[in-house]
């Protein structure tokens, strides 16, 4: 249960960082800085310098997974990705969509972790999505929180 409480807190963080888009709303306040203000439109350099067009429709959300016993929360918004591990005092950021015909994502880590540096979207649906990234990780499948709700099951990572 405490797992889930920790996981249902992550998704409506990192919805919560996603859902300002700049929009209307009142000019008065003086907006507060977040994370995702300061995402870059390039791919991380980790990737070269490849051109990411935007990310489709399926990979827009939030997703979760679980991996060595820690929740992995994924939030994907246009062409911009977050990636926050619990236990990790840093979270990740950079781009999704297109690159050289296949759906990518690359992430740059400020503590320099490449567990998650760049990840070829294998499959994806409404409800889920593998990922094979290139660091140790290897395959990971997320599912999809609707709504900034918690999945009624967290995936895990398959035992080879």
């Amino acid at each position: 249960m405490r797992t889930a409480t920790v996981a249902a807190g992550l998704v409506g963080a990192l919805a919560a960082l996603t859902a300002c888009s700049g929009g209307g709303g009142d000019k008065t306040a003086s907006p507060s800085p977040t994370p995702s203000a300061t995402a870059t439109s390039a791919a991380p350099s980790a990737s070269g310098s490849r051109a990411v067009t935007g990310a489709s429709a399926k990979l827009q959300g939030s997703w979760i997974a679980t991996s060595g016993g820690k929740i992995v929360a994924l939030v994907i918004t246009g062409k911009k990705a977050g990636l926050f591990v619990t236990g990790r005092k840093a979270w990740c950021q950079g781009v999704a969509g297109k690159d050289s015909g296949m759906q990518m994502i690359h992430l740059t880590c400020p503590d320099g972790n490449k567990d998650r540096g760049t990840g070829m979207v294998d499959s994806v649906d409404g409800k889920g999505m593998t990922v094979k990234w290139s660091g140790k990780i290897g395959e990971e499948t997320y599912t999809k929180a609707e709504g900034g709700k918690l999945p009624s099951t967290l995936p895990t990572k398959p035992k080879h």
